[in-house]
Formats: structure tokens, C-alpha cells, sequence
């Protein structure tokens, strides 16, 4: 592996054209986990235990692989033919996808944010593989960043790669950096929407994305 630590150009570069793993040297990890060592240790935590004497390193890893979405998708770059014939019903027939897990670190605080996910468009000129939608979600959000900005990453992302008529996301997330700090809500719940295209001419399309998404709360 080549080490490639993320820069500021590649926050603005289109996500997937970001493809590149990431690999700490054998010396900048020793370095880490003595930091993580000396971090733990003052906060209260005995490594002399056998159960414990591994945690720094264990935790870096657990770090590594939570932000693997900064490494990209090389899968995300596949596409379809058209299924746009033109006429009304063209700019209407949504594609919608949901819910899709998904697991995040809040940059403000490095803490976990969960939730689910709901991703829908109307195609034009291509249409993209189901998986690919997941593949999406999975990217932007396994990286350190807030469910807000996520949301907005996912409907430009998807609008960039496939020139649809139009993009709805949906997202849902629990966030650790209040329940457990903070005002420490136990059930909070944080809901955040992104429209692009005619789903931002249509209230009725709007509609419709969240009752084939199944999201309708009875009245």
C-alpha cells in the first residue's frame, strides 16, 4: 500500500473519483497507540492487564476501519444505459432505495452517529446498480464528518455521477456526542433531507418519495 494521508483538495474532489488506499508506516502507528497509551491512561484506564494491554492498538484499528470511506469505491464508477424515453412520466418514475444502514464518527467530536439512510431519483440519461446506492451512503458516511453536511455529500455525489432529474435523500441518526455528553437525550433522533432537480419543483414527487419510502407517519 501506498500511504496517502487525505488532504483539503481531495474534501473538495467529487467522492468518487477518490480512490486510493490509505496505510499508516510501522513507525506513525507505534507513534499512535503511545499517544492512545498516554491518552487512556490518563483518563483513568490500567493497560497492565492483560485484557486491556492491546486497547491502543485495538482502538487505532477500530479508527482505521471506521473511516475507510476516505479510501473511496472503485465500484461506484459503474453506470447504465439510459431509460429516459422522454415525456412526463420520465421526470416522475423514482427510484428509491431504504433503508440503508449506516455507521459515523462526528467530526466535532469523534464520537459515533448511526442511523439509516433512504436515497431516491429520477433517472435521465442512466440509471445505477441498487448496490451502488448502498455503496454511496457507505462512503460518504464511514468518515469523520456531521449527518448534516452527509446528507447534502450523498444528493450532490449522486446528482455529479448520473445527471439525473432529480435526487431525494433522506437520513436518520442517533448521535453518541448527546446522549452520552452533553444534554445526554437518551431517544433523540436527528432527521435531515436533501432534494436536487424536480423533486425540488414537485411537492407532490416529495410526497410520494416518502410513501414509497414507507416513511409516512400515520396521522
Amino acid at each position: 500500500m501506498t500511504h496517502h494521508p487525505v488532504t483539503a483538495r481531495d474534501e473538495d474532489a467529487p467522492i468518487a473519483d477518490l480512490i486510493h488506499p490509505r496505510a499508516i508506516s510501522d513507525a506513525d502507528r507505534i507513534r499512535f497507540e503511545g499517544y492512545l497509551a498516554e491518552i487512556f491512561t490518563a483518563l483513568g484506564l490500567d493497560l497492565s492487564s492483560q485484557a486491556t494491554a492491546d486497547t491502543p492498538r485495538r482502538h487505532l484499528r477500530a479508527l482505521y476501519e471506521a473511516t475507510i470511506g476516505y479510501e473511496g469505491d472503485p465500484k461506484l464508477l459503474t453506470a447504465f444505459p439510459t431509460v429516459c424515453h422522454g415525456g412526463a412520466n420520465c421526470e416522475l418514475a423514482q427510484v428509491v432505495e431504504g433503508p440503508i444502514p449506516y455507521f459515523s464518527l462526528c467530526e466535532h467530536h469523534a464520537l459515533p452517529f448511526f442511523g439509516e439512510a433512504w436515497v431516491g431519483y429520477v433517472a435521465h440519461e442512466g440509471i445505477i446498480g441498487i448496490s451502488k446506492l448502498t455503496r454511496l451512503v457507505r462512503v460518504v458516511t464511514r468518515r469523520f464528518g456531521v449527518q448534516e453536511q452527509m446528507t447534502h455529500q450523498i444528493a450532490d455525489e449522486l446528482t455529479r455521477m448520473m445527471e439525473p432529474h432529480g435526487v431525494a435523500v433522506y437520513v436518520e441518526g442517533h448521535h453518541l456526542c448527546t446522549q452520552m455528553r452533553g444534554v445526554r437525550e437518551l431517544h433523540p433522533k436527528t432527521r435531515t433531507t436533501a432534494f436536487r432537480g424536480t423533486y425540488t419543483e414537485h411537492a407532490a414527487l416529495r410526497s410520494e418519495f416518502f410513501d414509497v419510502a414507507g416513511l409516512r407517519r400515520p396521522a
